[in-house]
């Protein structure tokens, strides 16, 4: 991958998507923690759904540990794996409160301690809380940089997180997630990817594939 084929390649993807952001309502770091935690496995829009209530019922790390775990595991059902994510959020809660005195820490490190915090998430809440430059590679993130040749088809998530700090400017971390985010939302989907009106088709591996396809004969 050439300096100037990665400079075309995220110019385009800026005019495509020159508003990408985080679409994951959130008004505070606390918040936003909680809902990139709830987004694993999940949809943004389920996400949204579900926080939009829990968002006006718990509003701080106490807020959350009054209630019993069950209680919690109700408000969160329709998220994947809300058994699990229940715990973490009370688990994640009781160590802010003990360790932090109530406040989501700004430093990657010691937020990948936190329960049901990975490297992902701390990334995604360090850029968008605390405007730290980060790459969070999500699923999207991931098809997308294989797709174009900005990492290996074999990479594993923490390489194509390292190789796009590499090839991009770091001014500009944050803003690519999102904007690759978008891309493989919207336009360069995991099963129907829009390659014939794509204009990044000639840099994409699959998009070639599939744009000399042979087209399938209607039926009489």
């Amino acid at each position: 991958m050439t300096a100037k084929r990665t400079r075309r390649i995220l110019d385009t993807i800026a005019e495509m998507f020159p508003d990408a952001h985080c679409e994951l309502n959130h008004s505070n770091p606390f918040e936003l923690t909680i809902a990139v935690l709830l987004s694993a496995q999940c949809t943004d829009e389920t996400v949204n759904k579900v926080t939009a209530d829990l968002f006006r019922k718990y509003k701080t790390p106490d807020d959350y540990l009054s209630v019993p775990l069950e209680e919690l595991e109700q408000d969160i059902r329709r998220i994947g794996l809300f058994r699990n994510k229940a715990k973490n959020i009370q688990s994640l809660c009781r160590i802010l409160l003990d360790k932090h005195g109530g406040q989501v820490p700004d430093k990657h490190e010691l937020l990948t301690e936190l329960p049901g915090v990975g490297r992902k998430t701390a990334n995604v809440v360090v850029s968008n809380a605390f405007g730290v430059p980060a790459i969070a590679v999500d699923t999207h993130v991931e098809r997308v940089s294989k797709r174009l040749g900005l990492a290996g088809e074999d990479d594993t998530v923490l390489q194509v997180e390292q190789k796009l700090m590499k090839q991009v400017p770091k001014d500009e971390w944050t803003q690519t997630h999102h904007r690759l985010i978008f891309f493989g939302r919207y336009h360069c989907k995991a099963q129907n990817p829009q390659c014939v009106v794509c204009p990044l088709a000639d840099v994409c591996k699959e998009g070639k594939q599939r744009m000399k396809m042979p087209k399938k004969r209607k039926s009489v």
